[in-house]
């Protein structure tokens, strides 16, 4: 089996307890583990993955609640730094009547910005492996050179580099994504992942055609674009473009939403280091459409189950919980 090393920011989601906005009663805050890459380092760890979180918190009490949790989790945390310089970024999450969430970030600066390029090391990409990256850790020049760096070190050594977009236009100073970075960092992906509306906010005024055409003038193998319980979008590369194929979900009752793109991702990298898929196998997996259409319905599975259950961590699904 393949290792899976997820890089970015982990942080802690504080969950309200109010959901769809009413204010009747007290609200309060209960404290869970997450951050998008860090959520899928657990979702891999716990299907029985070898995962590896690496970034920077910081040497608080949150920050050691999240090395506590990696390793109730079964994630290896020894590319996870520490520091003093800046606290472990906190985001108030609170939840509409149908489980969709929406985020308060508290991270200028938080730790998971300060992690520098010397602090990659090349032993890390010695042997083949997945990296995942989403894009909070471009919202600053500083560490979108960071992460290129990075995301080169592991291309450089064959690795799969897996991209979900994952925009939190809040986090940017202009409140809104820039497309530059987001575009340099998917010049660099294996695979690539994002929902509708990321799709749609990447055409810029292009047409989606032109859209997708251009995101397979990355090295990306597999673009996949989710639309909450809808059909996802299946886009694999071939020798004149793409073919688009699509798999309908199972149906969930959906509690909390925060995890389940993070689970699915996870379950799909679950899959591929367990085949021992790294970058130069993605094409020739891809290309079978019926090992990738399980492979894809297994991830489905596990979104399904982390969208049914509260919170982020403790939603991602074990094989068992799958059943």
């Amino acid at each position: 089996m393949l290792s899976t090393i997820a890089f970015g920011e982990a942080l802690i989601d504080m969950l309200s307890s109010r959901v769809g906005g009413t204010d009747d009663t007290t609200e309060s805050f209960t404290k869970y583990a997450g951050g998008a890459p860090a959520n899928v380092a657990v979702a891999v760890a716990r299907l029985g993955g070898r995962s590896f979180m690496a970034g920077k918190i910081g040497d608080d009490m949150f920050g050691h609640f999240l090395r506590d949790e990696f390793h109730a989790a079964g994630v290896d945390t020894r590319y996870l730094l520490s520091t003093r310089e800046a606290n472990t970024a906190l985001a108030f999450v609170s939840l509409d009547a149908n489980g969709e969430r929406s985020f308060s970030f508290y991270r200028n600066p938080s730790a998971d910005l300060l992690f520098r390029a010397d602090e990659f090391q090349p032993q890390w990409f010695a042997e083949p492996g997945i990296l995942h990256i989403c894009s909070n850790t471009l919202t600053t020049p500083e560490i979108a050179a960071v992460t290129l760096a990075g995301v080169q070190m592991a291309r450089a050594h064959g690795w799969l580099v897996s991209f979900d977009l994952n925009l939190r236009h809040n986090l940017w100073a202009a409140g809104a994504a820039e497309r530059d970075p987001v575009w340099r960092l998917v010049a660099e992906a294996t695979l690539l992942k994002m929902s509708k509306e990321e799709l749609e906010y990447m055409c810029a005024g292009q047409s989606e055609q032109a859209t997708l055409q251009r995101l397979f003038d990355s090295p990306a193998q597999l673009l996949l674009i989710t639309d909450g319980g809808q059909p996802l979008r299946i886009l694999v590369r071939t020798a004149d473009g793409f073919r688009e194929s699509s798999l309908t979900p199972p149906a969930v009752t959906m509690v909390d939403s925060t995890g389940a793109g993070d689970a699915f991702v996870g379950g799909l990298l679950f899959q591929l280091a367990s085949a021992d898929i790294s970058a130069a196998g993605l094409a020739d997996f891809c290309a079978n459409s019926e090992r990738l259409h399980n492979s894809l319905l297994f991830a489905a599975r596990c979104g399904g189950y982390a969208a049914a259950h509260y919170g982020a961590f403790a939603a991602m699904p074990t094989l068992a919980d799958l059943g």
